[in-house]
């Protein structure tokens, strides 16, 4: 049952108004640094196995920054290409108002799954969701490997990536995918099993992580495959009426 903790890199100066995508150079600006503290402060005392990132400055400073203000801190942070931005080709770098204008944006929005940028590295929707959750899948299984079942790790990602991995996780075509928000620096969790992955944050930006720690030992069910409440069954999947 790993846990995955989603987490979007914090604010830029160009965060909004522009399309980033793949631009070197691109940091966390003072109020994305602020939110990069915040967020560590409130994701201490949960356990990591790993902590890992998109190359991007932006994502690879707000996942040092967790790393850093970690109760255990951890020393390295893991680089993944895969969590990396969609690469907009002949986008990159445009305002999204000018960009609206575009004859794709409306396929983007509405049909993503048909949906390719254009330029000589321009690259599909579809295919940046395949790598990311692919990416997501191998790092379960090293994690699990490496730490058990029930070890959680936390990815630093982008947007469009986060709202692809969620809408797989809930078995959404990508095209509903646009229906996902996720915020700067939000929290959003996932929580892999057998079975299924169930969605258990989503663009969180504050508030308790609690729910994240551990059960004390006095809180395993009588079975001590699960934990009272309805969180998990023997089987690792939710109890009847725990919200499946």
């Amino acid at each position: 049952m790993t846990t995955l903790l989603l987490v979007r890199h914090g604010l830029t100066a160009m965060t909004g108004p522009v399309l980033a995508g793949w631009t070197p150079g691109v940091s966390l600006d003072e109020r994305g640094r602020d939110q990069a503290r915040d967020l560590a402060a409130r994701l201490a005392p949960v356990p990591l196995a790993a902590v890992v990132s998109s190359p991007l400055d932006r994502c690879v400073q707000t996942a040092e920054a967790v790393a850093a203000g970690h109760a255990e801190p951890i020393e390295k942070v893991e680089l993944d290409e895969r969590f990396g931005e969609v690469r907009y080709g002949d986008w990159t770098g445009r305002p999204l108002k000018e960009l609206a204008e575009e004859p794709l944006w409306r396929v983007v929005q509405a049909h993503p799954s048909a949906a390719r940028f254009p330029g000589e590295d321009g690259e599909a929707l579809a295919g940046a969701q395949h790598r990311a959750v692919a990416a997501v899948r191998d790092w379960n299984a090293r994690i699990a490997a490496e730490y058990g079942p029930d070890a959680s790790y936390l990815v630093c990602s982008h947007g469009d990536i986060i709202k692809a991995v969620v809408a797989d996780a809930l078995g959404l075509h990508l095209d509903q995918f646009q229906r996902i928000q996720a915020a700067p620096a939000s929290l959003t969790v996932i929580r892999y099993t057998e079975l299924r992955p169930f969605l258990v944050r989503l663009n969180d930006t504050g508030g308790s992580v609690q729910d994240l720690l551990p059960p004390p030992p006095g809180d395993r069910d009588a079975s001590g495959d699960g934990t009272k409440d309805g969180a998990t069954g023997a089987e690792g999947d939710a109890a009847v009426g725990g919200g499946a």
